[in-house]
């Protein structure tokens, strides 16, 4: 006997007066039975306060006994036909078992998952045939965030619905033809099929409770009745360590997330082994749930367990399950029921009494509740219904169920992708596939005709729940109008002289003239990160509030002020405190709109640049994927824009990380003017055009003058890069090119050169060396591959193959950013690049351009030694302007320091 059992054995041993316990007991269990269990509840709650006063030690738990949540007598039973469900589960398992299989027994390396699905089956078929809604006239359609490596489980059951083709079941994981099913759910490859990208561990959890929120959002703001919507979200209990999965769960506590359902399936297994071998991945995860507020469900035992624990009447086999680890739990489902038995059962005398007239494979029938249909349709019921809380299920299951020896709760079942003649043909007898042994080494999918019992019961349950899912809306059906650039006037005109302002106010001032629009500002939403006073948006709150389901329950302490902190249930504002991730989660939430909720919204996330693409990069990666339509705004850009902050803050290369990104279209304006230029096109192609596109758009918090619109550059600033200022007339000339604060450097060193060296310095503002690069790029590829054809020349070497002179590109990033577009100069023209490669620190403005090597004085002796290197000038020039500037040529490579 264990440790544990002596100890709880000794505790009852030791009961001083065992006649009065089972006086209490028997009260308790006569209240519950006359009362119910809620007043059972209390007087237990009453009695632990009263004992915690008087000063008893009573330690928390938020613990449960290692049994079912929901007691046999109490569950909900499913009113489908089990027989046909079980039937066309069981298809469904061998269609996806067969496309992997098929897949790599074709092309050894394409991989694939069949274990995942099979834990699964069970889970997603009672959801699938009565809880999830489709989109309707009278149902907005419940939103599912699918376990990505169950994939091949949803393929299945779209094949039988017939909404998935053979030829697409055949080329599972070859796309590139066009006939083929993506690996996971991707909405970017398959964009009227998948919803949600989830197989990035972690994310699907964290975008659903965020998701769940937005719903609630909407609601309250009147854009959409989302009341009766419910968002579910399907991950395991391995996912459940990545931090994104389990970081959220307290706002969606305090939220009272009643619409979210997080179903955790803990088949105990990761990729590698055992999830928590020495532990219990349910208990761990109850106490979580619980402890932050969740209703929080576990379905452990399948129905056989019922009438063994309705025999336990000293609580023996309520222990022994409880001090049995998950290794354990996972070694007796690899094995058979005499392992079971004797591992088990032995574990106590008693418990070998209790199952002496059952047989090894009567023990080994005893399923866990995650394989019970029952037991998951009273669970799943309880989610529904449940008010006021979030749910999440605990459902414990077998990873690889009904694969055999091959992979059934296995190490190596996540990777099993392979299975041989006998492991097929086991689970084929043991799921009954009609396949005659002369087929089975062909796999053929197995599809019944359309008017079997089990087909037609298929459709008419997806009718009665409003159609088929997963399913993917790719246009809003709303029409929104776009007002003209002209509204923007305020940062389209030039500031009055000696007035100066910065990027971020402009920008602000663009949101407020939105917000004022009649058919786009209640569409709208501006999310922040604890950092609106930095980005001057405080006046927001009091404008449009803060969304909060409570309203504000207290009277805030600068509520005699302008610009108060004012919290409203119909708030606008998304203010996601200090949590980057959040916030991203919230915007994808809004971005996405368009497609989950027919509701075309404009979101407007605002934070530090440094601690978005590199914090979030993962979530940003998945908007492309998600198709998001929305902008993207990094406040206080720049490696040197931020001074005072330091190395964390200083932004060097979000630009970089945003150009990974295809469908991202990133941009470094320097001026208002073009802000409310880009924000503009931004509206007309996600709004107007339902482009899937999204934006990222730094700004700075500098202030200097702004010239305002010179009309007919508009198009060069979308593009990327316009004439901002010639140079004039000189013997000699160059081009300087630059972006964000940098580019007025350009322009000062503009005036050093023509002042101190006679050059003339032509000054372009290059708004997206990024998308230069591509349409750079996109025309090199067309010209390789078509050179018969009138052959295309990149926009930026149009502009500048008709200048001349050395070209010196600056920015307030790597140099790698502007690197980009070096292979589409012009030929035989010098391409001298300045960048803030290495850490930031703490100094001025002045001070980080000097070290940076980026201020106006090394970009005029760029342009210098540029010019000595075409013969243009003699190096002695080159070293006069280094003494006359004081540039120490001694001074170490900034990337180094």
């Amino acid at each position: 006997m264990s440790a544990q059992l002596d100890q709880l054995t000794a505790q009852a041993a030791n009961d001083p007066d065992s006649l009065e316990t089972k006086e209490w007991l028997d009260a308790l269990e006569a209240v519950i039975e006359n009362e119910g269990t809620d007043r059972a509840h209390y007087l237990m709650e009453r009695l632990v306060d009263l004992a915690r006063r008087r000063g008893a030690h009573i330690p928390f738990s938020s613990n449960t006994a290692y049994v079912n949540t929901i007691p046999a007598h109490l569950e909900a039973h499913c009113p489908g036909n089990l027989e046909y469900e079980e039937r066309l589960r069981s298809w469904m398992r061998w269609n996806a078992m067969a496309m992997v299989v098929k897949a790599n027994r074709a092309d050894g390396d394409l991989g694939g998952h069949i274990s995942s699905f099979a834990s699964l089956a069970n889970m997603l078929g009672i959801g699938f045939n009565h809880f999830w809604k489709a989109p309707s006239d009278n149902h907005g359609g419940d939103l599912l965030y699918i376990q990505g490596h169950s994939s091949p489980g949803i393929y299945a059951r779209a094949f039988l619905e017939g909404r998935i083709s053979e030829e697409q079941m055949l080329n599972f994981r070859r796309e590139v033809d066009g006939k083929g099913l993506s690996s996971y759910p991707h909405p970017k490859l398959m964009p009227d099929f998948w919803q949600f990208p989830t197989v990035s561990m972690g994310l699907g959890p964290l975008m659903a409770i965020y998701q769940a929120r937005f719903l609630k959002y909407l609601h309250a703001r009147g854009i959409a009745d989302t009341e009766a919507r419910k968002v579910w979200v399907f991950c395991g209990d391995g996912e459940m360590d990545e931090p994104e999965s389990m970081g959220a769960i307290g706002m969606a506590a305090r939220e009272r997330l009643d619409n979210l359902v997080m179903v955790v399936n803990c088949n105990l297994q990761r990729l590698d082994g055992p999830v928590r071998g020495n532990g219990k991945i349910i208990q761990e995860l109850e106490a979580d749930f619980r402890g932050a507020g969740w209703n929080v469900v576990k379905v452990v035992w399948g129905p056989g367990w019922d009438t063994l624990l309705s025999k336990d009447k000293d609580g023996i086999l309520q222990r022994v399950m409880m001090e049995t680890v998950d290794g354990e739990y996972q070694n007796y489902k690899a094995k058979d029921g005499a392992y079971v038995r004797k591992h088990f059962f032995g574990k106590h005398p008693e418990l070998l009494k209790m199952v002496a007239n059952m047989s090894d494979d009567d023990i080994w029938r005893l399923t866990r509740g995650g394989h019970d249909p029952h037991k998951i349709y009273a669970a799943f019921k309880n989610a529904q219904e449940n008010k006021g809380t979030p749910t999440v299920l605990l459902v414990k299951t077998v990873k690889g169920f009904g694969m055999g020896k091959s992979g059934e709760a296995r190490n190596t079942a996540h990777q099993t992708k392979k299975l041989d003649d006998e492991a097929i043909r086991e689970m084929r007898d043991r799921f009954n596939i009609p396949i005659p042994d002369d087929k089975l080494a062909e796999i053929p999918f197995f599809k019944p005709s359309d008017d079997a019992p089990e087909m037609k019961y298929l459709h008419e349950r997806r009718q009665a729940l409003g159609g088929y899912l997963p399913q993917r809306r790719q246009k809003s059906d709303e029409t929104l109008i776009v007002p003209p650039l002209s509204s923007f006037k305020a940062v389209l005109e030039p500031t009055a002289a000696g007035r100066e302002i910065s990027s971020t106010q402009s920008y602000v001032r663009v949101i407020t003239s939105l917000l004022k629009d009649a058919s786009l500002g209640q569409r709208i939403v501006p999310i922040l990160v604890d950092e609106s006073r930095t980005f001057g948006m405080e006046g927001l709150f009091r404008q449009i509030g803060i969304f909060n389901q409570q309203g504000q329950l207290y009277e805030p302490v600068d509520k005699d002020q302008v610009m108060y902190y004012r919290e409203d249930k119909a708030g606008q504002i998304l203010q996601e405190g200090i949590n980057e991730a959040g916030g991203m989660s919230s915007w994808i939430a809004a971005a996405t709109s368009y497609s989950s909720n027919n509701r075309t919204m404009i979101p407007f996330y605002t934070f530090y640049s440094m601690f978005g693409m590199q914090r979030v990069g993962d979530l940003v990666w998945l908007a492309g994927d998600i198709r998001a339509r929305g902008f993207l705004m990094g406040g206080t850009a720049g490696r040197t824009t931020l001074n005072g902050e330091g190395l964390q803050h200083e932004d060097g290369h979000s630009h970089i990380i945003a150009a990974t990104v295809p469908n991202c279209l990133p941009y470094d304006p320097t001026f208002g003017h073009e802000v409310a230029v880009i924000i503009h096109d931004g509206l007309r192609r996600m709004v107007e055009q339902q482009e899937d596109v999204f934006y990222y758009i730094t700004i700075m918090n500098e202030n200097y003058e702004q010239p305002g619109l010179t009309p007919g550059t508009e198009e060069g600033i979308l593009k990327g890069m316009y004439l901002l200022q010639p140079g004039g007339e000189a013997q000699n000339r160059v081009q300087l090119i630059g972006c964000g604060t940098i580019l007025r450097e350009s322009i000062f060193a503009a005036e050093l050169l023509k002042n101190d060296w006679n050059v003339a310095a032509d000054v372009w503002s290059a708004p997206s060396l990024t998308l230069l690069a591509r349409d750079g790029q996109d025309c090199e590829r067309w010209n390789m591959v078509n050179p018969e054809a009138e052959q295309r020349v990149p926009y930026v070497t149009q502009l500048m193959q008709n200048t001349s002179g050395p070209i010196v590109a600056t920015t307030d990033y790597m140099r790698l950013f502007a690197e980009q577009i070096r292979g589409f100069m012009p030929k035989d023209r010098t391409y001298k690049v300045l960048g803030t490669d290495g850490f930031g620190r703490s100094d001025s403005r002045v001070k980080l351009r000097e070290f940076f090597e980026v201020n106006r004085y090394y970009i005029t002796v760029a342009a210098l030694r540029s010019l000595a290197d075409e013969g243009k000038i003699a190096m002695s020039v080159v070293a006069q302007a280094i003494a006359k500037y004081g540039i120490d040529p001694n001074k170490p490579n900034p990337v180094t320091q």
